[in-house]
């Protein structure tokens, strides 16, 4: 359970929030929305203490579970299976447990060996035994967790079987309350209809910020709106489309109320103006004036339309026919496990090419070694006539945390004067202090957007993009989209969005893991969803 009382919340000079209170009881599925860079995260990081309030008290009771953007890395050697059981203890149960079998198996003392398992035992059936090792598979499972790849090393993993790894664990933790910031972020269609079911269920309290309408739609039964103009946090207790239905009439009924206030207000000052010429009604004409002014105080003003970033990819440069290639790409993580096995690529001048793969298959460590971010074990990319490279990752490994928001763009575009850096921040929605901001402390879509408006002017003919509608607002996202659709360069892309897909319009595909190119058709479409 979670309670707030009269808090203020601030990013540097700037207020996110001021004087909010609420309460998270058991049973509440809170959706927690609003535009990119309105302090969604940094609240869902005020909620959970890893952020100070400025003013006001968070109390806490119950466990908490919280689920960041960028969860922090697990041990690489730790497998699958146990870091999901750590959550509850219950990898420590086992090896516990597995060692005083070995134990009684190597002989020696037989009565210590039986009463260390004995305790083990006890300490495993305590934490829920095997009945709990079910669940755990289960729950791993639902987010497209294969069987395979339980006992793998965190390590070996791409990075959105790593996300998973995370969201397993904190939906296996049964904590009181769980704090989930974009749960859906790399989850297949399959995982996400799963997620619905799991957290339309969860006895527990729900703090999710999340861009997937469906998902708002099907799980929450609270909206908690961030306005950043107002400093303010909207409560409505009630479900998503009712929410949606109320600020529709919410908006009409002010705008209604702001017209009429606004043409008596008019018609008052028009009869105030003709009256203070003369002397005898001088005094009359200033209430009048008065009286209108009162009028507009009095009434909500009308919601502006939310700011947004006017995205743009870069003008591609000249270059050869065929600027980016690969030949017999091969690369293995861990002990040998096969990523990439032998692929054969040529990105023509022009091109539209969409990676699908399964979780894990090695769509982003294609993109990685292209990019010349990772070294493939054998194999080499091939740099074809007049190449400029920009790559979008989906880790945002393109940004120095600690640079600030204008000393990222303005390493990613040197050329770029002090002024024209802030004339592009501006159009990506960061302004004032924002720029001068650590990039580590934005959340996931002023990441996406400052790794986007790193590529403006960078005069790429060939773009590597891996899930750039991640952590996007719809409005945010639909400008990406716009980008993506209009850009004359190559364009090679991974992603789950089915959106970006049709904005993309590819001709060919590269399936994982076998590396089979293949003229685009709409049979390939599913692989999307449930790659």
């Amino acid at each position: 359970m979670i309670s707030v009382r009269d808090v203020d919340l601030c990013v540097g000079a700037r207020t996110l929030l001021s004087g909010v209170s609420f309460h998270v009881g058991p049973g509440d599925r809170v959706g927690l929305v609003g535009r990119n860079g309105a302090g969604k995260t940094t609240l869902l990081k005020a909620l959970a203490g890893v952020v100070p309030c400025a003013a006001g008290r968070v109390a806490r009771t119950g466990s908490l579970g919280y689920l960041a953007q960028d969860p922090a890395p697990a041990d690489p050697a730790v497998t699958v299976t146990d870091r999901i059981l750590s959550a509850r203890g219950l990898d420590r149960a086992v090896g516990a447990l597995r060692a005083a079998e070995a134990a009684m198996a190597a002989g020696g003392d037989e009565g210590a060996a039986m009463a260390a398992y004995a305790r083990a035992d006890d300490e495993f059936q305590a934490r829920g035994g095997y009945a709990a090792e079910a669940e755990a598979g289960r729950v791993a499972a639902g987010l497209g967790l294969p069987e395979r790849v339980l006992a793998q090393a965190v390590g070996e993993l791409s990075g959105g079987q790593r996300r998973r790894v995370e969201l397993a664990r904190m939906l296996f933790s049964r904590h009181d309350t769980l704090l989930l910031d974009e749960p859906t972020n790399h989850l297949d269609r399959d995982s996400v209809e799963w997620l619905r079911g799991f957290l339309g269920g969860y006895p527990g309290g729900v703090v999710m910020v999340s861009h997937d309408v469906g998902l708002l739609a099907d799980v929450v039964n609270r909206v908690f709106h961030l306005d950043p103009g107002r400093a303010a946090l909207d409560v409505h207790n009630t479900t998503w489309h009712a929410y949606l239905a109320q600020r529709t009439a919410d908006d009409r009924r002010r705008a209604r109320e702001r017209a009429n206030a606004e043409r008596k207000a008019a018609a008052l000052k028009t009869q105030a103006d003709k009256m203070r010429a003369h002397v005898a009604t001088a005094t009359v004409a200033k209430n009048m004036a008065r009286r209108a002014d009162r009028l507009l105080a009095g009434t909500e003003p009308v919601r502006r339309g939310e700011k947004v970033a006017r995205i743009r990819l870069p003008e591609p440069a000249p270059c050869g026919r065929t600027p980016l290639g690969a030949v017999r790409l091969e690369k293995a993580y861990g002990a040998g496990v096969p990523v990439l096995n032998g692929v054969d690529l040529a990105v023509e001048r022009g091109s539209r090419l969409v990676v699908l793969g399964f979780n894990g298959a090695g769509k982003t460590t294609l993109l990685r070694v292209l990019a010349g971010r990772e070294a493939p074990d054998t194999g080499r990319v091939v740099r074809g006539h007049g190449l400029r490279l920009g790559y979008f990752g989906q880790e945002h490994d393109t940004l120095d945390g600690d640079l600030t928001v204008r000393g990222n763009l303005s390493a990613a575009a040197p050329q770029l004067t002090d002024g024209e850096v802030r004339q592009v921040l501006g159009a990506f929605l960061f302004r004032g202090d924002d720029v001068d901001k650590p990039a580590k402390v934005l959340s996931g879509g002023e990441k996406t957007r400052l790794a986007l408006a790193g590529l403006v002017h960078s005069g790429a003919n060939v773009l590597l993009l891996d899930e750039p509608t991640n952590n996007l607002d719809p409005a945010s996202r639909d400008e990406v989209l716009g980008a993506v659709a209009t850009y004359p360069g190559a364009l090679v892309m991974v992603t789950h969005d089915e959106g970006a897909l049709d904005a993309l319009r590819p001709d060919r595909v590269l399936v994982l893991p076998d590396g089979t190119e293949d003229l685009w058709s709409s049979g390939y479409r599913e692989l999307v969803a449930f790659g």
